[in-house]
């Protein structure tokens, strides 16, 4: 807003993610207008009123979603895909274009499961592959999606076909930004979704940690980009919704923001002091040992990349951790 004065933000949550309450003061800092609703209930999408664009933020974001006994498989399609209908059948209704934040784990566990690797210090790193849709810069779009890509993959792929659909059928303006690791520092994380938030203040409050699956060596490898470093592109989509560029486009940390757990372990050392990490073989559903975003095909369209180096996004949450002791309680 501070951009763009004349744009009006009007935000819609039902607050099911435990801790998120915690943020509504800085939201209303900022005069944002925060309706509690679900995206599910067609009362509370009826009550909505009149807007120009959706960006479509919402979802149960977590891997093992439906999958871990802590949410139903029914309940991650409501969650995830049900919701994408309602709001599909309201931008159809309102002539309202909207742009969906999905994510990096569309693309195939099993292809990514077998991505060449080696190690390197504390981490993997890709081997030079013939591999489709992968380079040294990271994942592209072309990277395969086919099944297995657990549920969460699935419910949004499913929203990204019906959105493209829906915008070709119905004449509205359609965006699919699959995004890599969000992070930064308000983030309620947790070990299977915010992961660069939950390792800093899990370290910091001196919980123990675990390395898990990868023979216990944390060195799978994650990028991350602060949520800011999506406003220029999602500005532009917004303000230039006929733009002859592709509809789907990847956006990430790439390789200078990636970084292994063990990685991260070590700065984490070096910031708080030791603490207690176990080592564990056990092996979790549909994991990766490297993911890293391509992100060219973005930078081509809109001229766009990421401005908030890896160094700032944990120094950031640190800093968070530090001034706010006891948020993991809040998870």
């Amino acid at each position: 807003m501070s951009l763009h004065p004349s744009i009006k933000i009007l935000g819609l949550d039902n607050f099911s993610r435990k801790g998120c309450e915690q943020n509504i003061n800085f939201f209303n800092a900022k005069n944002l207008n925060l309706i509690r609703g679900d995206l599910r209930s067609q009362s509370d999408i009826d009550a909505l009123p009149k807007v120009d664009w959706i960006i479509d933020c919402a979802a149960n974001p977590s891997v093992l979603a439906g999958l871990d006994g802590q949410s139903s498989s029914r309940q991650v399609m409501e969650h995830n895909l049900l919701r994408t209908i309602n709001l599909l059948e309201y931008c159809k209704k309102h002539k309202a274009g909207l742009i969906l934040l999905s994510t990096s784990r569309v693309y195939s566990a099993s292809e990514l499961a077998v991505l060449p690797m080696e190690l390197s210090n504390d981490r993997f790193e890709l081997k030079p592959s013939e591999r489709k849709g992968i380079s040294q810069s990271g994942i592209t779009e072309n990277f395969p999606t086919t099944a297995p890509i657990s549920l969460y993959g699935a419910s949004k792929l499913a929203s990204e076909a019906l959105i493209l659909e829906y915008g070709e059928c119905f004449g509205f303006p359609v965006w699919i930004n699959r995004c890599g690791v969000l992070a930064g520092a308000g983030q309620f994380g947790k070990a299977d979704q915010g992961i660069f938030s939950y390792w800093i203040h899990s370290f910091r409050e001196k919980n123990p940690l675990k390395y898990i699956g990868f023979n216990g060596t944390g060195h799978q490898v994650r990028d991350a980009m602060h949520p800011k470093d999506l406003i220029p592109v999602l500005t532009r989509q917004i303000m230039e919704p006929s733009m002859d560029v592709p509809k789907v486009i990847n956006l990430g940390g790439g390789i200078d923001n990636s970084m292994s757990l063990k990685e991260l372990s070590n700065w984490c050392e070096e910031r708080f002091g030791s603490n207690e990490i176990i080592s564990s073989e056990e092996v979790r559903p549909m994991d990766a040992p490297w993911i890293v975003m391509d992100s060219t095909t973005a930078q081509n369209a809109w001229n766009w990349k990421v401005q908030t180096n890896i160094e700032q996004i944990l120094d950031e949450i640190a800093n968070h951790a530090e001034e706010n002791a006891s948020w993991l309680e809040y998870v």
